[in-house]
């Protein structure tokens, strides 16, 4: 024999290492040493490789291949090339998109295993190992036998799976039969057996057997369940068949070392298993037959068995014959009988067997395949085959007894597949692709948990894996891994079982009964829950944020149509201008059951500091929300903030906005006008709807628990905040960058390890501005030039107390700035006010900041008490600087954290002090105090100069009393003058003297008019473009604002557009409080506010559910209130409709005329008249005017009738009007005046046929007849009336003549005509006397 090569040498030294490290000794007897251990393994690898040693490959132990193969891999030791690329093209015709299993030149030596030798039983889980001296990892055969077991093997062809998670091994797929490195153990020849009719005898009969007694039991192998694991014991079902016939029995394998025969079994095959006895299942009392510890599985033939009769088994036992119909009788008898009896929508599912390659893994945890790329498969029914090992994409598998379910569920495109404890899966060859193993999760898989929990058939079922997997993919991105998301404990569910169980108990509110698996194993007859089942519609869905903004963007623009937001009667009147102002701005609203199926908002509340809104966000989008509190106090749950959201009722908004440039309403069908579309969409809720899903503090790692939005008192009597922790307040809002800009008054004391102290300061909020840009430039190292203006805001607030310093923010608690003894005289409490700066990421608190709300900062990571008052300066010059009315500027740092505390009106002593707190008068309000708290309490001097002085500018609101230690503390809470909340009625008395006003009001109606020409643009917004801005700067938005509901007190506010883009849900219906705007008076003597830089509003109610159509006003009456002239005259600007039964005694004035729709010039047979310059429209709109007399037996007054309610007056049918109105068009315009109207400058054609019809057409006695009028007061009347006396007037009936006084002629504006039948007229009248003689 010729010496070893140098090459060949190396390599055999290896392979000594490798024995000798690897490989246990053989044990039993006659085992060899190491050394013939070594020339075994020679001698099998060239028995393998034809004779000659593999030096190109080389031995791994078990150890090294999980630890350093990191990428699936196969190893083919007897392959050639082309046998291995041969492979792996047909590997890749199955799955074209996926690459093929990498080839590596590895040697596997090891002892196939069941763990059983390891005297761990409770570690045998009926899996095959591969083992060495290194470790241990799972395998899967396609071919096994029981001799195998703790048999060293070379494997020539196998495959590693490494798992998807780094940190966990992987498992081998034995590809090829291994080749034994020793001769294994030879199989009984003959064994005698019991016949299946009397084993089935035994199973029927209710005669007492002998439990020493042992049978061996053979036949046909009909069935084999899957792998069960039940309260940590494994163990399976087999069903054997005698040859001759269709009975067969059951036998059960628990014991774990007979677990492995689950490996070895192959349906169709015939097996004999010694050593069996009966026994009786506790929860079923269905009798089966049990293996114990000397039972054996052996293959037979016919010609092995040996039969035995039933009474050298059992002597003394009993027999009975049992008659089973054939499963074809029983199939059609069941499936005649379920006929019957199901209702049409409940089908039943057929039972087939299918074999087909995995191509795709729908949901590993779900244990859902898809299988050709059009079948599901469903394994969540039965445990999974090995947890899913082999599995893969590209693996054949075989289904036997599974069950055909068409359509289950609505939205799911694939036919399902469904198995069930009777059904059997069998890995038919493994997959050749480069796809990782996906482990099933082994505890805490909250679908199959679910599943089991409420016994869902497959249609719920699926819904369920739907909604979950869009829960995880949305959010796990907020909670680090979907492992946060989706676990649960029994009294902590997590965020994705708190949205799920609600769900599942609307759809099934009577839980069924718990699933019986030995019944739906052993039963002749099958019943599982996927026998029947009806196609579902989902009840709810909870989609994307993104697929919500674009579903309700569709919604918004389907079937949309301009002329839907105009009123028919109203569009055919308006010019150009006019009526494209109306369509720019309109709006529309869904709820939930606006969707179908019903649409769930889930999200996590965040802020933007880019535009200041709170935000619902997930993985795809965000969803701009305003939220309010039913209580009607503004909301400022900063502890919201981060938290996973789940709200159900809501309000989702569209707002559209047009650009348009219809020439007439006759135009409005042709969309080619519409130049531009845009849209934006936002939601709004009440806190109360929300559901928290997953706190803040959950969300980030180490945040605990701790106080809510609300104050209360503990058993100790302090005060206890139920806010969550500051801790948890400090998240990543938006921009989860790291702040390179930290103050460093806040760093100079830290260590170099990240100090938890922080410092916190309380304060309340006197004062709030609006957000918009400003030209705040703060103090800079270099002074460049052409900065932009900043977006920001600002707010003045009354510091409480000190600034404090924490070891920990979960310390925060109560409110110990207001719990202190007492006030030091040295305090300079003047200096107590500031003004704060928002600017940059601290736009944030926006919403979350109000009047009278006490707040707390919190800076971080700062051990600093001066941090404050370092970083404040004087907003003008020192020079300029008045204490007494300069507070000095904070600007408030992004590394701040701003928690809400409370309100004012909440704290405990503040409610005795109220009734003196507003009085404004000093002297009355310090003697109220004193009495109020006690005459032994003396107030601290120092408090009472401060607010002597201060009190032209602000009120004592609030002392807080220390009643055990006999004095008044200082912890004095001051709110502004200026911001006192006015009612409607107040802001429209000509006693009110101030020149800013705030008062709170329901939108009643929201239009756009035109820009004043007066007004120019801010200066913030006329030097720089604004961003987001929709609307056209040349539009005004005009919000008339009730005082009530039904209440006839109105007030109109006007904003102009370039302020629109931080000001949401200004919608009709929605109730907001409007602070600090301008209060102006017209011309008209009409008061009325607008918006300016320093005004701010606030979403107190959102309006009612479903919204009014937006031409609509919200609130209208359909029916308005019966008065009476004369009761008009002290009302005249608070009366915005009202309904009077009157006469109508003469028309004044009556103007018909076709006007240019552009330039709003007479437009006569076809053209516009304009002639300097030309105008080139060639549309014209029709419009009508005439003022008349009514009057009601109280008064008379003058009544404004436009286009369509002039044809009411003269009592003209619409044919008569429309063919009036043409006749008009050939000559541009027709006016006739009554002997009482002059100065109109008018001038009548008395030739005109037209105007001579309609002179007496006005002088008719036909026209002067009684009519129900609904109207408003004209607002701007041609003449300003002034106050005037009673006047006599003299009023003659037929020929008796009367003399009465009467007030100044009221102008009125017609809003309805209706004409009065005799019985009506007879009604009213009765009505209107006894309400006159009530009065």
């Amino acid at each position: 024999m010729a010496e070893p090569s140098a090459a060949e040498h190396r390599w055999l030294q290896a392979a000594q290492d490798f024995t000798r490290r690897a490989l246990p000794a053989h044990e039993g007897p006659g085992a060899p040493e190491a050394a013939p251990l070594l020339d075994a393994v020679l001698r099998c690898l060239r028995s393998a490789g034809g004779g000659d040693l593999p030096l190109g490959y080389s031995f791994i132990s078990i150890s090294d291949l999980q630890h350093q193969q990191r990428v699936p891999c196969c190893s083919h030791l007897t392959w050639s090339t082309n046998e291995f690329k041969e492979w792996a093209r047909q590997g890749e015709a199955a799955l074209p998109m996926q690459s093929t299993l990498p080839r590596t030149y590895l040697i596997l030596v090891g002892y196939l295993t069941d763990r059983r030798q390891e005297n761990k039983e409770e570690l045998v889980d009926g899996c095959l190992y591969v083992k060495d001296n290194t470790g241990i990892i799972p395998c899967e055969l396609l071919h096994f036998e029981l001799e195998w077991l703790e048999s060293l093997f070379l494997f020539p062809s196998w495959s590693y799976i490494p798992q998807t998670n780094k940190s966990a091994a992987g498992y081998l797929e034995i590809l090829l039969d291994p080749v034994p490195v020793y001769l294994l153990k030879k199989v009984p020849d003959s064994i005698p057996v019991i016949c299946q009719a009397s084993a089935k005898t035994l199973l029927t009969s209710r005669s007492p057997w002998k439990k020493r007694s042992k049978l061996t039991v053979a036949g046909e192998l009909t069935r084999c369940s899957s792998l069960l694991c039940i309260h940590h014991k494994t163990f399976f079902f087999l069903f054997l068949k005698c040859c001759v016939s269709a009975v067969w029995v059951p036998v059960l394998v628990q014991k774990p070392s007979q677990l492995a025969w689950h490996h070895t079994l192959q349906l169709g095959r015939r097996y004999a298993i010694t050593g069996l006895s009966l026994t009786s299942l506790k929860k079923s009392g269905q009798k089966t037959f049990v293996t114990s510890d000397s039972s054996c599985l052996l293959p037979c033939c016919a010609e092995q068995l040996k039969a035995q009769s039933l009474d050298s088994a059992w002597q003394g036992e009993s027999t009975q014959s049992s008659s089973l119909e054939s499963a074809e009788q029983l199939s059609d008898i069941l499936e005649l009988r379920l006929e019957e009896e199901r209702p049409r929508s409940t089908k039943e599912s057929k039972i087939i067997s299918y074999v087909g390659f995995v191509t795709k893994i729908l949901n590993i945890q779900a244990g859902l395949f898809l299988l050709d790329n059009k079948v599901c498969l469903c394994l969540a029914y039965q445990q999974l085959l090995n947890s899913a090992r082999g599995l893969r994409p590209g693996a054949c598998v075989e289904l036997i007894d599974v069950h055909l379910l068409q359509k289950p569920l609505v939205s799911f495109p694939f036919i399902v597949l469904g198995a069930c404890l009777s059904s059997t899966i069998v890995l038919k060859s493994f997959s050749r692709l480069s796809t990782p193993y996906q482990p099933p999760a082994s505890s805490g898989n909250l679908y199959l948990e679910l599943l089991f929990r409420y016994n869902l058939g497959m249609p719920l079922y699926l819904w369920l894996v739907s909604l979950l997997e869009t829960f995880e993919e949305r959010f796990s991105c907020f909670f680090g891994h979907c492992h946060k998301l989706l676990h649960s404990t029994h009294r902590n569910p997590g965020a994705a079982e708190k949205f799920l169980v609600p769900l599942l108990q609307a759809v099934v509110p009577d839980r069924e009964e718990a699933r019986d698996i030995y019944s739906e194993i052993l039963d002749r007859i099958h019943q599982c829950p996927l026998q029947k089942y009806s196609t579902l519609n989902p009840p709810c869905q909870a989609p994307s944020l993104s697929a919500v903004c674009q579903v309700a963007e569709q919604k918004s623009w389907e079937g949309f149509s301009p002329s839907q937001l105009l009123s028919p009667l109203e569009e055919q009147h308006m010019v150009t201008q006019e009526l494209n102002r109306r369509l720019a701005w309109s709006y529309c609203t869904f709820s939930a059951g606006s969707f179908q199926p019903r649409l769930i908002l889930l999200g996590v509340l965040r802020v933007s500091s880019r535009s200041s809104t709170l935000q619902l966000q997930d993985k795809t989008s965000m969803l701009p929300c305003v939220i309010s509190n039913r209580d009607g106090s503004p909301f400022a749950h900063t502890a919201l903030i981060g938290s996973l959201l789940q709200v159900e009722t809501y309000q989702l908004i569209v707002e559209r906005f047009l650009r348009t440039d219809f020439p007439s309403w006759e135009h409005l069908a042709n969309l080619e006008h519409v130049r531009e579309k845009k849209h934006s969409v936002y939601v709004q809720f009440y806190y109360e709807d929300v559901k928290v899903l997953r706190a803040a503090g959950q969300i980030q790692e180490s945040l605990g628990r701790g106080n809510s939005s609300s104050l209360r008192k503990n058993d100790g009597g302090s005060l206890t905040s139920e806010l969550e922790t500051p801790e948890a307040k400090m998240l990543k809002l938006e921009d989860p960058k790291p702040d390179t800009h930290r103050d460093e008054n806040c760093q100079g004391r830290q260590s170099s390890s990240r100090t938890q102290s922080c410092v916190s300061h309380l304060f309340l909020v006197t004062q709030k501005e609006g957000l918009m840009l400003r030209n705040y430039q703060l103090p800079r190292k270099d002074d460049g030039e052409g900065q932009e203006l900043q977006r920001s805001f600002q707010a003045t607030v009354l510091w409480l107390g000190r600034p404090r310093l924490w070891s920990h923010p979960r310390e925060i608690r109560n409110l110990p700035e207001l719990e202190e003894s007492g006030c030091d005289g040295e305090e300079d409490i003047t200096q107590q006010q500031a003004l704060l700066l928002f600017m940059g990421k601290s736009l944030r608190w926006f919403h979350f900041l109000h009047l009278d709300g006490l707040y707390r900062f919190i800076v971080p990571h700062c051990l600093d008490l001066e941090v404050f008052d370092k970083l404040c300066f004087p907003p003008v010059p020192v020079k300029f600087l008045s204490k007494s009315s300069c507070p000095l500027c904070l600007p408030v740092q992004d590394t701040w954290h701003l928690q809400h505390v409370t309100w004012i009106s909440c704290l405990p002593e503040v409610s005795a002090l109220l009734p003196w707190a507003f009085t404004g008068d000093l002297e009355i309000s310090l003697e109220l105090a004193q009495k109020t708290i006690s005459t032994e309490c003396l107030v601290d001097e120092t408090v009472l100069n401060f607010i002597r002085e201060r009190m032209l500018g602000f009120t004592f609101s609030c002392l807080r009393v220390n009643l055990g230690r006999k004095h008044l503390t200082a912890r004095s809470v001051l709110t502004g003058m200026d911001q006192k909340i006015s009612s409607i009625p107040e802001v429209l008395s000509n006693s009110f003297t101030g020149s800013l006003a705030s008062f709170c009001g329901k939108i009643v109606e929201r239009t756009l008019c035109a820009s004043p020409k007066t007004e120019k643009p801010p200066v913030t917004f006329s030097l720089q473009k604004q961003k987001g801005s929709l609307l056209a700067s040349e539009h005004t938005v005009k919000l008339s604002v009730s005082a009530a509901p039904g209440s006839p007190v109105g007030l109109e506010v006007y904003i102009a557009s370039t302020y629109l883009q931080h000001l949401w849900s200004l919608l009709p219906g929605a109730t907001i409080l409007f602070q600090n705007l301008e209060r102006k008076i017209s011309r008209f003597c009409n008061v009325y506010c607008i918006y300016i830089a320093s005004s701010c509003v606030s979403i107190i109610s959102l309006p009612a559910s479903p919204l009014p159509f937006p031409s609509t006003p919200a609130g209208e009456d359909s029916s308005p209130s019966l008065v009476f002239l004369s009761s008009l005259q002290p009302h005249l600007q608070s009366l915005p409709q009202a309904r009077i039964l009157c006469h109508l005694s003469c028309v004044l004035t009556l103007s018909l005329q076709w006007v240019c729709s552009f330039c709003s010039s007479i437009f006569k047979e076809g053209r516009c008249t304009r002639h300097s310059p030309p105008c080139p429209s060639n549309t014209g709109v029709r419009q009508a005017s005439a003022r008349v007399v009514v009057e009601d037996g109280t008064g008379d007054a003058l009544v404004l009738c436009r286009n369509q309610h002039v044809a009411a007056m003269l009592g003209l049918n619409l044919l008569e009007w429309e063919a009036l109105q043409n006749c008009v068009q050939s000559r541009g315009s027709v006016f006739i005046q009554h002997g009482e109207a002059t100065g109109t400058g008018w001038v009548e054609e008395p030739e005109d046929p037209i105007a001579c019809y309609l002179r007496s057409l006005c002088r008719s006695p036909l026209i002067c007849r009684p009519i129900l009028l609904d109207f408003n007061l004209d607002r701007k009347p041609s003449k300003i009336l002034q106050p005037a006396p009673l006047q006599l007037r003299n009023f003659r009936c037929d020929e008796m003549e009367f003399v009465s006084q009467v007030g100044p002629r009221l102008s009125l504006v017609c809003l309805n005509v209706k004409e009065v039948e005799q019985d009506t007229l007879s009604y009213l009248n009765s009505k209107r006397m006894r309400t006159s003689s009530q009065c």
